[in-house]
């Protein structure tokens, strides 16, 4: 049976969250913000569908929220803009030109830009990358590279979406972004030595690598070479979970004899 293909326009709308060395709780109450894109998708067949997005969320996390002692004695934070645009395929079990609703699923590949920074104690902006906190750049230091601001994932989900109309249709989905980096939240690995990192990047990448001297109680010495910073065995991810509702231009699509519509009764064309 050949369908009429068609596009399909959308929007989304929803939360966006991160999980990584400083948030492992899923959409943290204090640390969830919005997610808002836009889709273009083509109708390959009744069943797959080619989805084409862009998506802009604000993502972050702060160790002073955990229920961790060591992570709130750490005190790390950081957030980060998300701008995202991917290309996917959704395949969907049941045919929504004859259904009411279907599951669904779908997987691909995007790219995305972060720039994660951090505030002090006064409210100043500052913006972690060039500060190589973990010693990324310096010569001392080979194995610590500096990480790429624009970045690969690979977005995987699924949902349940509903045949509103011939035409209008809403989805409720969810969807992880598996990434190549672990410096998302700018912790990955250990501490270096506080004179290196004094050397090659100066006074403030010391301040902003460790403010554990922040906390009432805290440490105020710098902590040794080596120390655990965070853990590259934790990967950062981020995700979205919301609502996606699409509407197909032109008309809606007919069937060939013998289709049926949603209530599942046979419809003949002429």
């Amino acid at each position: 049976m050949v369908k009429a293909q068609g596009f399909h326009i959308g929007v989304f709308g929803g939360l966006a969250a991160y999980n990584g060395d400083l948030v492992e709780k899923i959409f943290p109450k204090k640390v969830t913000n919005g997610a808002i894109g836009l889709t273009v998708s083509f109708e390959i067949s009744d069943q797959i569908m080619l989805r084409a997005g862009g998506t802009y969320a604000v993502i972050g996390g702060i160790d002073r929220l955990s229920d961790n002692v060591d992570a709130r004695a750490r005190n790390l934070s950081f957030e980060t803009s998300i701008t995202e645009f991917s290309l996917l395929g959704e395949y969907y079990l049941l045919n929504l030109n004859e259904k009411i609703y279907s599951p669904y699923l779908f997987a691909g590949a995007a790219v995305f830009q972060f720039n994660p920074y951090v505030y002090t104690g006064s409210k100043q902006k500052i913006f972690l990358n060039p500060l190589g906190t973990e010693g990324q750049g310096l010569a001392g230091y080979p194995d610590r590279k500096p990480y790429n601001l624009t970045q690969l994932a690979i977005p995987f989900g699924g949902g349940i979406k509903l045949a509103v109309t011939d035409q209008l249709r809403i989805g409720f989905e969810g969807g992880l972004r598996k990434l190549f980096t672990d410096y998302l939240d700018d912790v990955s690995t250990n501490y270096i030595d506080e004179t290196d990192l004094l050397t090659g990047k100066g006074q403030l990448a010391v301040d902003i690598s460790y403010r554990g001297d922040e906390v009432a109680g805290g440490s105020l010495i710098y902590p040794v070479k080596g120390y655990q910073r965070g853990s590259p065995k934790r990967k950062d991810i981020y995700y979205f979970a919301g609502i996606h509702l699409t509407y197909k231009l032109g008309g809606g699509g007919g069937g060939l004899t013998g289709s049926k519509n949603r209530t599942g009764c046979p419809v003949n064309v002429y």
